[in-house]
């Protein structure tokens, strides 16, 4: 995989405590428009999951939400994305965002937004996937999760062998070099489909 065209974004159905996690989506949106990067996202219109989709259309981009049907009213599924697609339950709506991205970003969110991530990391980790996962660690946002991860090597959970190979960027401008960069040193069969999601269907 030598190229970064689509991005699945996880991230936070509220807009959180402080403004920096707003106007870091909104203008990782923009980015992403700027540079010809389509967003797959959870397809809410509120909270990050809709300030980073608004400015990606605002700016000129393209987005694909991927929703289950149970949440279409409670996050206010966006409509005027180029694509909406609405799955029966939440593991075809992570197996359609896996299959749809090239690579993976974790802005500031909930326990929702940590259980996606971490699936990734794991996958990525059993070698099931090479695809770049990436922390915005925005205000520091993500240093809690560094601190357990740093806590599993001391504690030998994470062995040679199993590293976790996560990338973390504070600024937003950093986010698309850091994951081209990664997608250049990624082996061949990257976008194959994780084999645990397709056992959980």
């Amino acid at each position: 995989m030598d190229q970064i065209k689509t991005v699945c974004v996880y991230c936070g159905s509220g807009p959180g405590s402080s403004p920096r996690f707003v106007e870091a989506a909104i203008a990782l949106g923009k980015t992403f428009a700027e540079n010809k990067i389509r967003l797959v996202y959870g397809g809410g219109s509120v909270g990050l999951m809709g300030a980073i989709a608004k400015s990606t259309l605002d700016h000129g981009g393209l987005v694909t939400g991927i929703i289950p049907d149970f949440l279409r009213s409670r996050e206010h599924m966006l409509t005027r994305v180029q694509e909406m697609i609405v799955t029966p339950d939440m593991h075809e709506r992570k197996r359609l965002m896996f299959e749809h991205s090239d690579a993976f970003v974790a802005l500031p969110g909930g326990v929702g937004t940590l259980e996606e991530l971490v699936e990734q990391m794991t996958w990525q980790q059993l070698g099931r996937h090479s695809k770049p996962v990436l922390l915005a660690n925005i205000d520091g946002f993500w240093e809690p999760l560094i601190a357990l991860l740093a806590h599993m090597r001391e504690t030998e959970f994470i062995r040679p062998g199993l590293n976790v190979n996560i990338l973390k960027a504070e600024r937003v401008e950093d986010i698309v070099p850091r994951l081209r960069a990664a997608a250049s040193r990624a082996p061949e069969g990257a976008r194959e489909m994780a084999p645990e999601l397709a056992r959980k269907l």
